[in-house]
């Protein structure tokens, strides 16, 4: 009979602390797995292989899917950057997170993440762990508000929303700003490929983590636009008759993914693959913006995009690693949630995290067992106005936008201002059943009002 997860984690424990006392060395901090948490930015969910794209090359991507778990229902808690992954930081709904919505990026007045929020860097550094952000962050520029505010022993990446991958400049309006630091000091790379530069950080910080445990937060730019891959991706895609601008898309995503399958290479040569967990997620759908070429990423069959409460915007391709204890290739349908991660390491490394009232749950039950029910029985998702209510298969959107294409009108009619599917029917959103379902509408709505008063 196979071992259970749970039975598996004492085990490894077990196996260590024999080994630190046998081998006269001390492997305290051994009992700790590493953890790299993987975020992209902007990848739609028809963008993976392992979730069924077949115009994309993704192998290292599709590598973590085939050592562990993929999900084929979760979801972002916002369709939008700042919100999303300030979830995934802490645990909980942007509202309650501090961070509603997208952080504002220079010039304008500071916002972000209030630094009292404990995020997974400050939990597991408390736990022994060498913390490190590297990437994007785009939850606070000012001082108290960057990653080594937020429990990150160190820090490199652009702080800001978006840059330019060659000359690490945030284009958005003047003036125009160089945006790379390393632990809150600028620094300059000119015309190193930022994909390039992340990997090299995230692999010389794990040489330097020696044996103590460390926590990367791998928070990649890519594919968000500008859309800035390799040009041999340029040419295979074009050559492989792809359109524009789904060829400059997916030679992006083709690039990010390469150095992907290099950091997982080089936590293999070190002999670190069993001790290491990988989490995945997208922060958010793809992009429709006229900056993103009107398109170029997919949400295969589901409507919307990017800024969208459609599932397109929301529903994103997530993944867990974790060999010789997690199930290898398997995949789950239960609901999930970015505010999952946080409580999921909580649970794997027993820590007693009730007093941050969190919003998110342990997925070590359904990871354990196919079958097993998701703990949530209802999702709220408010955003700018907008909001969408899940209740089984039920879900409620409250003025809908829909930017699947985002150079047409997203508004829908008065009619449709309140918009209900039922998804196990109707994954695609396509048919409003609200004026036959008065008491579904309503209920959901009470749902809504009930999580309002939470914040």
């Amino acid at each position: 009979m196979a071992l259970s997860i749970r039975s598996q984690l004492i085990a490894v424990t077990v196996f260590f602390a024999v080994t630190s006392v046998s081998s006269n060395i001390v492997f305290a901090d051994r009992l700790k797995p590493n953890v790299i948490l993987i975020v992209t930015d902007d990848q739609g969910i028809g963008d993976v292989g392992a979730f069924g794209a077949e115009d994309i090359h993704t192998p290292n991507l599709d590598r973590i899917a085939a050592s562990g778990v993929r999900f084929n229902q979760f979801y972002a808690t916002a369709s939008i950057c700042s919100p999303s992954r300030a979830s995934i930081m802490t645990g909980l709904i942007p509202q309650r997170a501090g961070v509603p919505g997208n952080v504002q990026s220079y010039p304008r007045p500071p916002t972000g993440m209030p630094a009292e929020r404990v995020t997974i860097a400050d939990m597991l550094k408390a736990e022994g762990y060498r913390t490190a952000q590297i990437g994007k962050w785009h939850l606070g520029w000012a001082k108290g508000l960057t990653p080594n505010d937020q429990g990150f022993d160190y820090a490199f990446g652009h702080i800001g929303g978006v840059i330019d991958n060659w000359s690490h400049f945030y284009y958005w309006r003047g003036p125009n700003r160089h945006d790379l630091h390393r632990n809150n000091q600028e620094v300059f790379h000119d015309g190193e490929y930022f994909q390039d530069l992340v990997l090299n950080e995230a692999i010389g910080f794990i040489d330097e983590s020696g044996e103590q445990p460390f926590f990367v937060f791998y928070s990649l730019n890519a594919p968000h636009y500008p859309y800035q891959g390799e040009v041999k991706w340029i040419e295979y895609y074009r050559s492989e008759g792809v359109k524009h601008p789904r060829d400059l898309y997916n030679a992006f995503v083709s690039s990010m993914d390469e150095r992907i399958g290099l950091l997982l290479d080089a936590l293999e040569s070190r002999g670190l693959t069993e001790s290491t967990i990988i989490l995945f997620q997208s922060d958010h759908g793809h992009s429709t913006e006229e900056r993103a070429h009107w398109g170029g990423g997919s949400a295969g069959i589901y409507r919307g995009a990017k800024f969208s409460l459609f599932e397109g915007g929301i529903r994103v391709p997530a993944m867990i690693s974790w060999p010789k204890v997690f199930p290898a290739g398997e995949a789950r349908d239960q609901f999930a949630t970015g505010n999952d991660w946080l409580p999921t390491l909580a649970d794997i490394l027993d820590i007693d995290v009730s007093a941050l009232r969190l919003d998110g749950h342990s997925l070590l039950p359904v990871l354990e067992n196919a079958e097993e029910e998701s703990a949530y029985r209802s999702y709220v998702w408010d955003l700018a106005g907008r909001s969408a209510v899940r209740a089984g298969p039920w879900k409620l959107l409250i003025r809908p936008l829909d930017t699947t294409e985002r150079h047409n009108p997203g508004e829908l009619p008065a009619r449709d201002q309140r918009f209900l599917v039922n998804l196990e029917d109707d994954p695609s959103e396509v048919t409003n059943l609200a004026a036959q379902n008065p008491e579904i509408v309503e209920r959901l709505i009470e749902i809504r009002r009930q999580h309002r008063a939470r914040y």
